[in-house]
């Protein structure tokens, strides 16, 4: 049964993520032997929807004019004629499956329920199982054709060619080939096909493929674009800044495409059940067949139709298709608002959190730092202390300071350290400068500031020389996804390295429950860990993150939240789900989906086994026929998987 799920997914997520490599519905199909390990079969016909309609309308046709003539030996030829017109392929199959091992798949219970409706004389009922069963079928790829042309729609963002310039000239190719450096032109209607810098000109960039966004994007010179986004506006000129390979467009299908191999611990349930299940309900239709007429002294033939109805109900299909298209459907929904969830286990990972641990800067607040506040004997000559010492650093605080200052003559700089969590020393013009948190300061006496944003402690050769404030701008949406978090009962945590003050004011500002400032890298993984530790037996704890620090952090946690428009890199790789606009209200809308595609695949669960079961039930007592098998069987499958393909259609408030 696991290659079947895979069978089904892979044909969504390859359509998905691969579209321009022509991987259709029936060549996906056309792998039946995947499907055959794991008691299911479902393999749904290897011809084109042409042929198969055309076998089936024939075959009804026969089928009919078999049931109105009544005369016999005609009427019977007539049945033969139509059982094989609508089912010699599955007979076929069922048989050469036989020899490869694969019992009990669905075209050797449908392939003995249906003869044994011949051999004890229910000729109608032979050949509509057989008419039905490839009806229900056929509707049934219908909808998973459907479903992956939808998700399809929602990924488009493979982009076809680049047009290069070169010498004054455009020349179109294949994105794999530009190099970084090289200049692009993406015209109006044109998806950007690499991640870069604008060089020349002014536009709009449609980026709801990648961020859910419904609102264009202006940007101009300067400005950074992702591949995958369209232009809807003038031409732009694009310096390439990371290969193909690297770029967004690039990553975000490989994750689609890994998604579908993390399974959820649902999907390893159906896996698990139906190795069990399908070969004892095989053995209780034979004990079912046999046993009573041996001792009960009955027809055989009453009890054996009653047997081959019970193996008509039992195949797990709905289950096997309808589970892993639900995730599937869920995560695609989550594509198209902007979360990128890298697979089903995470998807209902997402539906059972019990805290939310956040990291503050970049991820609560902008990460756009200013001086705010400057302390000291001599102003100017303390921020040109701090400048000089944040020469080097690529931190935005570092970057917030030299900013406020303007040049600098970095040949005045020697001996630059960075020490971690704690700020920066380096010789400056033949001084010792220290430029950091109180940690850093060596014994100096530095006084308890009481500011509501990072501070900065300036030292020269041992001498305190004052302090500077750096502000960050807490994010529009970050209250609201606290406040939603918080009345979804789940747990709200903030960890940060931030000064307690600042870290206090953010907390009560955005009504977070608990929060842990100054911490180092280090410290931030011993805190994560010990949240885990207490965490409830089967709930799950999520860390929201967006810097290179915390990558650490995110592959501790239960699961890990990255922010992806801003984020670096190496926090989205080890992330689980990607938020791509940095807005945290999207982590609402991710349970929101999360816990909807749950609500529907167990809705599938108890839907199909409780209709089997009641079915199977009746067919021993003799109160039910093939018709009500069939529906049953291909009904219950087709209805599930029209009930998971809701998980595409949650709502957007």
């Amino acid at each position: 049964m696991e290659k079947g799920m895979e069978l089904h997914k892979g044909c969504a997520h390859h359509d998905c993520a691969h579209e321009h490599e022509h991987h259709d519905h029936n060549s996906c199909h056309s792998h039946g032997d995947s499907c055959h390990d794991h008691g299911c079969g479902c393999d749904h016909g290897e011809e084109n929807g042409k042929v198969m309609l055309a076998r089936i309308i024939a075959g009804a046709v026969i089928f009919a004019a078999a049931i109105i003539l009544k005369k016999e030996p005609l009427s019977t030829i007539l049945f033969v004629a139509a059982y094989i017109v609508l089912g010699y392929d599955i007979v076929l199959r069922a048989v050469k499956n036989l020899f490869k091992g694969h019992v009990f798949d669905e075209n050797f219970l449908m392939a003995v329920a249906s003869i044994g409706a011949f051999i004890v004389g229910e000729h109608p009922e032979a050949v509509a199982v057989m008419l039905f069963y490839q009806v229900g079928e056929s509707l049934q790829d219908m909808a998973v054709d459907k479903s992956r042309k939808s998700i399809t729609e929602l990924m488009d963002i493979r982009p076809d060619y680049a047009n290069i310039e070169k010498d004054g000239k455009i020349e179109r190719i294949s994105p794999e080939n530009v190099s970084i450096n090289d200049i692009i032109v993406v015209k109006n209607g044109e998806k950007v096909p690499l991640d870069g810098i604008v060089t020349d000109g002014k536009s709009y960039l449609d980026t709801s493929a990648l961020t859910g966004e419904s609102v264009p994007r202006t940007i101009r010179e300067g400005g950074e674009v992702l591949s995958g986004s369209i232009n809807t506006g003038s031409p732009l000129k694009i310096r390439v800044t990371k290969a193909y390979h690297d770029s967004t467009v690039s990553k975000i299908l490989e994750m689609v495409e890994h998604a579908q191999g993390k399974k959820a611990k649902s999907e390893k349930f159906i896996t698990s059940f139906a190795r069990v299940y399908t070969p004892v309900v095989v053995g209780l239709a034979v004990l079912l067949a046999l046993l009573p007429p041996l001792l009960l002294h009955e027809e055989f033939s009453k009890w054996i139709y009653r047997g081959l109805i019970f193996l008509v109900v039992s195949c797990p299909c709905a289950l096997v298709v309808s589970i892993p298209l639900g995730f599937f459907a869920g995560i695609g929904c989550a594509s198209r608002s902007g979360i990128l969830v890298k697979g089903g286990n995470y998807l209902e990972a997402l539906s059972k959190l019990e805290s939310v641990v956040f990291d503050k800067t970049g991820t609560l607040t902008k990460g756009v730092f200013r001086v705010s506040k400057i302390c000291g004997a001599d102003e100017n000559e303390l921020l040109k202390l701090a400048a000089y010492a944040e020469y080097y650093s690529n931190h935005p605080i570092a970057a917030s300071i030299k900013s406020a200052y303007g040049d600098i003559d970095k040949d005045k700089i020697f001996d630059y350290t960075e020490h971690s969590g704690m700020g920066i020393s380096a010789n400056i013009d033949g001084h010792k400068v220290l430029a950091g948190n109180a940690k850093l300061m060596n014994g100096i006496a530095v006084p308890d500031v009481s500011e509501s944003g990072s501070v900065v402690y300036i030292a020269r050769d041992g001498e305190y020389m004052g302090y500077i404030v750096i502000s960050d701008e807490i994010k529009p949406d970050s209250r609201g996804a606290v406040e939603g978090l918080n009345a979804e009962g789940i747990n709200t945590v903030m960890l940060t390295g931030d000064a307690e003050k600042s870290a206090a004011d953010t907390a009560e500002m955005l009504g977070i429950r608990d929060y842990h400032a100054q911490l180092l890298p280090q410290d931030k993984t011993a805190k994560m860990e010990e949240i885990i530790s207490k965490k409830s037996e089967n709930r799950v704890c999520a860390f929201v993150g967006d810097g290179i620090n915390d990558a650490p952090v995110l592959s501790l946690a239960d699961i890990g939240i990255a922010m992806g428009g801003l984020g670096s890199d190496s926090a989205i790789e080890a992330a689980d789900v990607v938020l791509m606009t940095d807005e945290p209200s999207k982590l609402l809308k991710g349970i929101k989906i999360a816990k909807k595609t749950m609500r529907i695949i167990k809705q599938n669960i108890a839907f199909a086994l409780g209709i089997k079961v009641i079915v199977m039930a009746l067919s021993a007592l003799g109160l039910s026929n093939m018709w009500m098998a069939i529906f049953a069987d291909v009904g219950v499958a087709l209805l599930a998987v029209l009930n998971a393909l809701r998980a595409l259609r949650i709502s957007k408030k």
